[in-house]
């Protein structure tokens, strides 16, 4: 299984930070966040990793090379001049990614949950991690039948995508890379409601690391100061 993480966003909620550094390499407990992703990777013996950049892309080539140092082997997906958004982003990256499920993991978010446990999956489409509403977001995105994925009425939606899943290329079957930005969530919905998308909720830490506050106190949490 190959493996592609979303780094090409221009986080603009954590300005005036990402004026200077990409997200991703912003540091909590004492190292990039984007680290924290490889070495859950690793352990998981995903050698083959993609790499979607854009805004200051430059840093994270230059922080991360082709993965030796990592005993992985990296490859970068470029967007330029602006990034494509979610699936605009995959669809770029897909010809790297192979005909096999690939994991989906986007570079903003810290958790502990053990990707190895993705690993062993059979996706024929996609399967996705849902968390339990975070306060701030607490309209949600989905909730669960069982294993399926469903997008009922928004009194219903009682789970959060938590930026990380399995896709199988089938998923994109019908998209075309068109140089634009394209949202992933239009497909999700879509593919949900008709039954095609499994999920599972998880138990372990999970931040959406999208503030300077939220930052700063994952950074403290897991026994860092550099914010």
């Amino acid at each position: 299984m190959r493996a592609l993480i979303l780094a090409a966003g221009r986080g603009d909620r954590m300005r005036p930070i990402t004026e200077q550094y990409p997200k991703p390499l912003l540091e909590v407990g004492g190292k990039p966040l984007i680290i924290w992703h490889l070495e859950n990777l690793r352990r998981a013996g995903i050698q083959e990793v993609v790499i979607n950049t854009s805004h200051l892309a430059g840093q994270i080539h230059a922080a991360l090379g082709d993965g030796r140092q990592f005993g992985m082997h990296i490859q970068f997906s470029d967007e330029q001049p602006a990034p494509l958004e979610t699936l605009g982003g995959i669809l770029r990256a897909l010809p790297m990614l192979g005909d096999q499920a690939f994991m989906l993991i986007n570079g903003d978010v810290w958790t502990d949950f053990p990707f190895f446990e993705l690993r062993r999956l059979k996706v024929e489409q996609a399967h996705l991690l849902l968390v339990s509403n975070p306060e701030h977001h607490p309209a949600g995105d989905f909730s669960l039948n069982g294993a399926q994925l469903r997008y009922p009425q928004a009194e219903q939606q009682t789970l959060t995508y938590a930026g990380i899943g399995v896709f199988h290329p089938n998923f994109f079957i019908g998209q075309t890379d068109n140089g634009q930005p394209l949202p992933l969530a239009p497909l999700l919905f879509a593919k949900a409601n008709l039954g095609l998308v499994t999920a599972q909720k998880m138990h372990h830490q999970w931040t959406d690391v999208g503030t300077p506050a939220r930052l700063k106190a994952l950074d403290t949490a897991l026994g860092g100061s550099r914010w």
